[in-house]
């Protein structure tokens, strides 16, 4: 009954690499225009109060049967609160599907540090958008670089 319970429970096992998707560079324009500069290398975000800073969109990613992971490269200055990751996957006929990065939040002040969220696709799942955002609850200023989409195929 435990193993039963276990393998209900464990993430699909991949099948092979990652592949990138879409990389993104200081050099991009962000959907959010408010309060966010490039830095040299890096995206600064400057946040007041709470809010979702609209990062970028993907459109047909060509993902099914796969983990989609959204990775960035971030660190943090006198973050009063908390900031993550956040993925949105619409899948046509059924509605928009999120993953959070809650499980590493981001807060203080730190030094770089890679950041991940993973988002499972079964068959017949297969995204026509995929977003690409930040959340920051507090005041402080968080930076981004290194912007990736990747999928890695599932057995």
């Amino acid at each position: 009954m435990l193993n039963w319970l276990k393998s209900i429970l464990r993430p699909p096992t991949p099948s092979g690499p990652s592949e990138t998707i879409r990389e993104f560079h200081a050099g991009d324009a962000t959907l959010s225009k408010d309060s966010i500069s490039t830095v040299q290398d890096h995206w600064e975000i400057e946040a007041m109060q709470d809010r979702t800073v609209r990062l970028f969109e993907v459109e047909d990613p060509g993902a099914e049967k796969c983990i989609l992971t959204y990775r960035a490269t971030m660190r943090c200055e006198s973050l009063e609160g908390r900031a993550y990751l956040e993925m949105w996957c619409r899948l046509p006929g059924r509605g928009e599907f999120f993953s959070k990065g809650l499980n590493q939040p981001l807060s203080g002040t730190t030094d770089w540090a890679s950041h991940e969220i993973p988002f499972y696709l079964k068959t017949g799942q297969r995204p026509d958008l995929v977003k690409l955002n930040l959340v920051i609850q507090g005041a402080g200023r968080v930076a981004m670089k290194d912007i990736r989409l990747l999928k890695t195929p599932l057995a």
